[in-house]
């Protein structure tokens, strides 16, 4: 695992945090949601890819 990926993941939480709060100040609740929501799958996505990786490798490990 890299620890890039780690900081990219707080980077994206910072990024829609910070949107989402400036957002339902602004009396814009639905579109914060949104940023939350897209944040999330962004984040996600990012996982996904690293557990698939680790599928392959185990999966390339035990095959005889």
């Amino acid at each position: 695992m890299d620890v890039s990926l780690i900081f990219k993941i707080a980077l994206i939480g910072l990024v829609t945090a910070v949107a989402s709060i400036l957002l339902k100040r602004a009396n814009k609740e639905d579109i914060g949601n949104l940023v939350s929501i897209a944040g999330l799958v962004l984040a996600l996505i990012l996982v996904i890819d690293m557990v698939i990786q680790l599928f392959e490798t185990i999966i390339s490990l035990f095959e005889l």
